[in-house]
C-alpha cells in the first residue's frame, strides 16, 4: 500500500508538470535540450559505469544485450539526435484548420501536446533519453517505467536530466522514472487521470500485456517481423547488398529481416544472395526447394530445414528464414500471412511489381530496392522516434513530433448564441 501510495504521488507530480509546461517557450525548451545533449556525452563515463552493471547481470548471448549496451559512440549519436530534435520547428501552437462559419462563428483547430505520455519498455537506456526530448518538444511530461534489466542505466541517465532541468528552472517531475518492478507496471496501465497515453516498447509479449491490461489509450510499437521479396526481375548485386544489410546491420532491432521472400526462377541466384551471411555466421531456415538451392553452397552448420514456426518469427538474432514462391502474388499472400505490419521491402525492377507491391502490401514502411534498415525517425527527418507503431489508429510508422501532439478546436464569437 505504502508503495502504491508513492507512485500515486509521482504521477500527481508529473501531471502537475505537465501543466506548467504550458507555460514555457520553445526557446526556453530548446535550451533544455542542448543543454541535455552536452550533459550526456560529459557524463559518458557514469553513465557507462552504470550501464556496466546492467551489462553484468545479461547473458552476452542474450538479444536484448545488444539493445542494452551504450558505448561512447552511442552517447555521441544520442546527443546528436536530441539536437536535431532542438533545432525542429515546434508541434504546438500549429493552425490545423480554420474556418469561418456564416453565423460569424470563427474556428480553428490547433495542436496541444497530449499531457502525459507513459512509456513502457525493455532493456533500451536510449529510449530515455529519446523519449524525454521528444516529449519535451511536444510540451508533453513523460513517465517511464523501465524493465529491472536497465535499471541502473535509466536511473544514471534520469539524474542526468534532472539535473540539466533544475539548471534551467524547470520542474524534474515532466519527466519520471518508476520503480522496476510489477506493481509499479499495474499501477501506470490504470492511471486514468494522470496518463493520457501509455506507448510499449518491447518484446511482443510486453505489448500484449500492456493492450489487454491497460485502461488508458494505448499506441502499439509492435513486433517486427521484416520481409524481403526477391522478385524475379530483380538486380542481384542490389539484392546481395540490401539483404545483407538489413539482416546483419543490427540484428536486435524491430527493423531487421527474419524472412527473405524469393522467386522460383531466382534460386540459382539464391547462394550468391545469402553469400555475405555467412560471414557474420548467420543460420538460414530454409524451405524444402530454398535448402536444396544453398545445399553444399552454404555452410552445413549454418544451413537449416525450415519449420512452419520459422516463418512469422522476428529473431532478433542471426538467424534468417527463406521462402519460396512461384508468383507475385503468392508472396503478397506469405507477407499478409506473417508481416507484423512492421517494415515490408521488395527488390524488383519490374515497375507493374513495384506499384503493385506498394498498393497490396498492408505495413507502417513499404519499401522498393531499399533496406528495412532505414525504419526509423532519425532517418525519416523526425530527429528521433518514440516508437515504431504497427497499428493504423492516430499514429503509425515512426512516431515523432507530430505523432505526440494532439488537438483542441478554439471558437470566437461576439455575443453569438444558438437558437436552434
Amino acid at each position: 500500500m505504502k508503495k502504491e501510495m508513492e507512485v500515486k504521488q509521482q504521477l500527481e507530480l508529473a501531471l502537475k508538470a505537465s501543466r506548467k509546461l504550458n507555460m514555457v517557450t520553445v526557446e526556453q525548451i530548446n535550451q533544455v535540450l542542448t543543454d541535455l545533449a552536452e550533459a550526456a556525452v560529459a557524463n559518458t563515463d557514469s553513465i557507462l559505469e552504470a550501464n556496466r552493471k546492467d551489462l553484468a547481470r545479461m547473458d552476452p548471448k542474450d538479444p536484448k544485450y545488444d539493445r542494452l549496451k551504450l558505448t561512447p559512440e552511442r552517447i555521441e549519436g544520442i546527443a546528436a539526435d536530441i539536437r536535431n530534435v532542438a533545432g525542429l520547428p515546434s508541434p504546438v501552437g500549429r493552425i490545423l484548420k480554420e474556418t469561418e462559419r456564416p453565423n460569424g462563428l470563427k474556428i480553428k483547430k490547433v495542436s496541444v501536446p497530449f499531457g502525459v505520455i507513459g512509456i513502457i519498455y525493455e532493456a533500451r537506456p536510449n529510449v530515455t533519453f529519446d523519449v524525454f526530448s521528444l516529449c519535451l518538444k511536444a510540451g508533453n511530461a513523460c513517465v517511464l517505467k523501465g524493465g529491472s534489466d536497465a535499471i541502473d542505466s535509466n536511473t544514471a541517465i534520469v539524474s542526468v536530466i534532472h539535473s540539466v532541468l533544475g539548471k534551467n528552472g524547470f520542474d524534474k517531475n515532466v519527466i519520471t522514472l518508476l520503480p522496476a518492478d510489477r506493481e509499479a507496471t499495474a499501477q501506470i496501465l490504470n492511471a486514468r487521470g494522470y496518463i493520457d497515453l501509455i506507448i510499449p516498447r518491447g518484446s511482443q509479449n510486453l505489448i500484449n500485456f500492456v493492450r489487454e491490461n491497460a485502461t488508458i489509450p494505448v499506441i502499439e510499437t509492435g513486433a517486427g517481423i521484416c520481409h524481403t521479396y526477391f522478385d524475379e526481375s530483380g538486380d542481384l548485386e542490389k539484392g546481395k547488398a540490401i539483404v545483407f544489410n538489413a539482416k546483419t546491420r543490427r540484428v536486435s532491432v524491430c527493423n531487421a529481416l527474419d524472412c527473405l521472400i524469393i522467386h522460383e526462377s531466382r534460386l540459382t541466384d539464391l547462394p550468391a544472395v545469402c553469400e555475405k551471411l555467412q560471414e557474420k555466421n548467420v543460420i538460414i531456415y530454409a524451405d524444402e526447394k530454398a535448402f536444396s538451392a544453398l545445399k553444399n553452397r552454404y555452410p552445413e552448420n549454418l544451413l537449416k530445414q525450415a519449420t512452419e514456426d520459422s516463418f512469422g518469427t522476428e529473431f532478433l538474432d542471426y538467424k534468417m528464414a527463406v521462402k519460396t514462391v512461384a508468383s507475385f502474388d503468392e508472396a503478397l499472400e506469405h507477407i499478409a500471412k506473417f508481416s507484423s505490419k512492421h517494415s515490408e521491402a521488395i527488390i524488383t525492377e519490374n515497375e507493374k511489381n513495384k506499384e503493385l507491391f506498394r498498393l497490396m502490401v498492408d505495413a507502417a514502411a513499404v519499401y522498393c530496392n531499399v533496406s528495412t534498415a532505414f525504419t526509423d525517425g532519425a532517418q525519416f527527418g523526425l530527429g528521433a522516434e518514440i516508437g515504431i507503431s504497427t497499428q493504423k489508429l492516430h499514429a503509425r510508422g515512426p512516431m515523432g513530433l507530430e505523432e505526440i501532439t494532439s488537438y483542441k478546436w478554439l471558437i470566437d464569437g461576439n455575443g453569438l448564441i444558438r437558437e436552434k
